[in-house]
């Protein structure tokens, strides 16, 4: 069920969604103050092509006070938009019965866009 969910996700529009995630990390490693911020948006491009099948985490080597001054920074900043952005298409994929898988993976990346510093994903166990 994964395997199919991931492909229909890749062809409706995964990919773009991960290419510009991948760019814009690109755009930010250009700077040295900018490089963790295009990590976690690499950390958005892998999550954004296959999201079915992967579960959200807190990392167990947390960075404690760096992931949270991080964090605030990523709110401050604005990329509160992409959680928002996520949520709002998780609400609207899930009027329809058929679209309900979809807005869970939605609402799992705006989980992880609200916070992204010390958390990661990884795929479920079967």
């Amino acid at each position: 069920m994964h395997t199919l969910g991931n492909i229909l996700w890749f062809i409706l529009g995964g990919f773009i969604a991960a290419i510009l995630y991948f760019v814009a990390g690109l755009v930010f490693c250009i700077t040295i103050i900018g490089i963790p911020f295009g990590c976690q948006l690499f950390k958005f491009a892998g999550l954004c092509l296959w999201p079915f099948g992967t579960e959200v985490y807190n990392k167990a080597d947390n960075m404690g006070c760096v992931s949270l001054a991080m964090n605030i920074i990523w709110i401050i900043l604005g990329w509160w938009e992409i959680a928002a952005f996520h949520a709002i298409l998780g609400m609207m994929f899930c009027i329809t019965i058929v679209g309900i898988p979809f807005g869970v993976e939605h609402f799992k990346i705006a989980g992880l866009s609200i916070a992204p510093f010390g958390r990661g994903f990884r795929k479920e166990v079967e």
